[in-house]
């Protein structure tokens, strides 16, 4: 009968362990990406950049960036101090990768820049400001990739 009873009692403890598990990994985690990022574009644009992703679960990862696309664009600019912030993640790999991206952004000697990017379930929306000329309207893949 002893047996029984241990038996039973590890039972429902690895169940209370499985839930405790199973409910932290539903919380979804908030992050926020400081950045620069300096591109140039003459109908092919090329921007790259780097900064850094903070998490709400204490987490904090460097990473690189690079974006590049086409369209109606043209122009050479320098964005500081930009920020992006994600949609909530269950988990933060969903960070990284490549984001899709369209962009309209305008200016001559300091610039403003706007995007909403997506990647699957997550979506990240940047802004920023900057020096430099750039006019147009262009469209491409922007990537997150963590720096080890």
């Amino acid at each position: 009968m002893r047996t029984i009873h241990s038996l039973a009692m590890g039972c429902l403890l690895a169940a209370g362990m499985l839930h405790a598990t199973h409910a932290s990994a539903a919380r979804k985690t908030d992050c926020e990406m400081r950045f620069t990022l300096t591109g140039w574009a003459a109908i092919y644009k090329h921007a790259e950049g780097s900064g850094t992703i903070t998490c709400s679960n204490g987490r904090s990862y460097n990473v690189s960036i690079v974006a590049v696309g086409g369209g109606l664009t043209a122009g050479k600019y320098r964005i500081q101090n930009g920020i992006g912030k994600f949609s909530d993640v269950y988990d933060t790999s969903e960070l990284f990768g490549s984001y899709a991206q369209g962009e309209a952004g305008a200016g001559a000697v300091r610039s403003a820049n706007a995007q909403a990017l997506t990647k699957g379930n997550v979506s990240l929306a940047l802004s920023g400001t900057g020096e430099g000329v750039n006019l147009g309207i262009s469209f491409g893949k922007f990537t997150i990739r963590k720096i080890k």
